[in-house]
């Protein structure tokens, strides 16, 4: 349940919380989904319930024991803000990721009115990054909830990136956004053009771009150079506003 992980934009997974349900069509071919279906099949103890929602409470302070920094993708088996998940869960989860100072933790929600309820009464270290994912024109309204969150950096993950999304969004506040077109069966095709348009919203609002890849069938073979650049922008933290730091390589 806490691994190193092949996603470019972060070091480790932790999972005290799996499963989830659809909410939008962003998770028509969800990749957890997969996963946990096939890691019940292989007898996982964590995963006998499938993708049902399940808490594993011994691993809420397993990130305490890490002693050297990670950044950790926080819930990459399902979504910190779900529904049903007790708020009581939620923050004991906060509080180990404020304890362990050392660690970078990112948290993705597709539930940016859940975490609305609940963002008052959490302790906002900035350690903390905040995200929601928006697959289309359709969900960019998950922004306007994550500007009022008050984590040090927010980002939004496009992705999987299902249409175009309108120069007009405003990206006010939001540090880091990450790009990338669906993979594995079934995947949707990305225009080219939507990717070059979110390109130029940040630079627009000065967001940090990253984009993770083209996605498809055989995603590595689609691979991830962007006009001839992989394209890794991350933000970093000063003493007082979100600076970026442009990692861009050939």
């Amino acid at each position: 349940m806490a691994q190193k992980s092949n996603i470019e934009w972060t070091e480790s997974t932790w999972n005290p919380i799996t499963g989830c349900d659809h909410v939008s069509n962003g998770c028509d071919h969800c990749y957890a989904e997969r996963l946990a279906a096939r890691l019940q099949a292989m007898g996982s103890k964590r995963y006998v319930n499938g993708f049902r929602l399940t808490i594993h409470e011994d691993l809420f302070r397993l990130p305490l024991r890490w002693k050297e920094p990670r950044v950790i993708f926080v819930n990459s088996m399902s979504d910190l803000f779900h529904e049903l998940i007790p708020v009581e869960a939620i923050r004991q989860i906060f509080q180990t990721m404020n304890e362990a100072t050392w660690h970078t933790f990112q948290i993705l929600t597709k539930r940016p009115m859940e975490l609305l309820r609940h963002a008052d009464g959490l302790v906002w270290t900035p350690n903390i990054w905040m995200g929601v994912t928006i697959e289309s024109h359709r969900y960019t309204h998950r922004i306007r909830a994550l500007q009022m969150v008050p984590a040090k950096i927010r980002f939004v993950s496009f992705e999987p990136l299902l249409s175009s999304i309108p120069m007009s969004t405003s990206l006010k506040g939001i540090n880091w956004a990450i790009v990338g077109g669906e993979s594995g069966p079934g995947a949707r095709p990305m225009d080219p053009k939507w990717v070059a348009g979110l390109r130029s919203l940040c630079r627009k609002h000065k967001t940090a771009f990253f984009f993770k890849q083209w996605g498809g069938v055989n995603k590595k073979a689609a691979g991830r150079i962007l006009e001839g650049k992989t394209w890794d922008e991350m933000p970093t933290i000063s003493n007082e506003e979100p600076q970026l730091a442009f990692q861009r390589r050939l």
